[in-house]
């Protein structure tokens, strides 16, 4: 597909500075850039390539400088960053449209039904009463279970499995090998030394704009809901356990694990191998480093927590500097004891 530099710029509400009229038709890393194609420039330690590349456009930020003469167009908008990935959901829409209908072998329950210009891939299966609102894509082998509701706009990834009664809002994205209401761990301790099965009975639901990564598991609750809110993002290999919610907006990088019962509020950042045990509160804005652990609950909104088990940042960053130098420490100690 072709667009005039005009076109891009009205989708980005940005202005364009050189000739409207030059076409593209490829998206181009800058350092890669060729014509056709169109970059964006958002990080400063890639500037230099903008004086080099061949894309025939560059998306800039409003505000951005040129400190050396170059030869591409530029479409100036509010945020770079923020400007090429609206460009690449639009051409990432414009690709999926073009997914209607149903290829075979598929399998659809006469009860449950699917709204217009949907998608069902070959192999994939749909239970019965589920209802599938307008353009939602569901790939190959994947499947979706009974009374599952699923929201206009969503797409199903391949080999992802909806578990029943799972409900999932709007322009959602759950990529391949997703899984979503498997049961809860719940067992009970009994007298004998064994564990008993606590059926879980609830279900798991995603609002809109909620993104869930490869191989990423959400249990079911044990009654009520697992919930994950408006626009939260999560990456591959991450595990949801039961009853848990998910504030608004919030992110999860990958092999980050929460336990049960456990809320996490809304604009949270978890980084990758973040462990929170059961049954605590996640104040809103507080950001979690990598292979940090949390025992506790977190109530003053807006901390940034690093270390195993977690600490004040700051806290940690000068007992590290200390714990370095324990080795070193040690040997003058006994120096000095010598001394004495």
């Amino acid at each position: 597909m072709e667009f005039s530099l005009e076109q891009l710029a009205g989708i980005l509400g940005g202005t364009v500075e050189g000739d409207s009229n030059l076409k593209v038709y490829r998206l181009d890393k800058i350092q890669e850039g060729q014509p056709g194609g169109i970059a964006f420039l958002a990080n400063d330690k890639y500037e230099n390539f903008l004086y080099e590349t061949e894309a025939t456009a560059v998306i800039v930020s409003a505000d951005f400088v040129a400190t050396k003469p170059y030869k591409t167009a530029l479409i100036r908008v509010k945020d770079a960053y923020t400007g090429f990935t609206t460009l690449l959901e639009a051409y990432q829409q414009l690709n999926q449209a073009s997914l209607v209908g149903v290829e075979e072998p598929s399998y659809m329950a006469e009860s449950s039904s699917m709204g217009e210009q949907g998608y069902r891939g070959a192999f994939s299966y749909i239970g019965k009463n589920c209802t599938l609102g307008k353009g939602v894509k569901i790939y190959g082998q994947a499947y979706i279970g009974d009374r599952v509701h699923i929201g206009d706009g969503t797409v199903i990834y391949a080999g992802a499995k909806i578990y029943a009664d799972t409900r999932i809002g709007k322009n959602c994205v759950i990529h391949a090998g997703a899984v979503l209401g498997s049961d809860g761990f719940g067992f009970a301790p009994q007298t004998d030394g064994s564990y008993k099965t606590i059926p879980q009975v609830g279900n798991v639901v995603l609002e809109d704009q909620v993104s869930i990564g490869a191989n990423t598991t959400i249990d079911c609750a044990t009654m009520g809901s697992t919930l994950v809110r408006k626009g939260v993002k999560i990456d591959n290999q991450v595990h949801i356990a039961h009853n848990v919610v998910i504030g608004e907006h919030t992110v999860i990088a990958a092999q980050t694990g929460i336990s049960g019962s456990t809320e996490i509020g809304a604009h949270c950042v978890l980084a990758g191998k973040v462990g929170i045990a059961g049954h605590l509160k996640i104040a809103d804005r507080t950001t979690i480093g990598g292979n940090t652990g949390i025992s506790k609950s977190i109530t003053s909104p807006g901390k940034t927590l690093f270390g195993f088990l977690a600490m004040d940042m700051n806290h940690f960053l000068r007992s590290y500097s200390i714990f370095k130098n324990l080795d070193d420490l040690q040997k003058r100690i006994q120096q000095l004891e010598k001394k004495g």
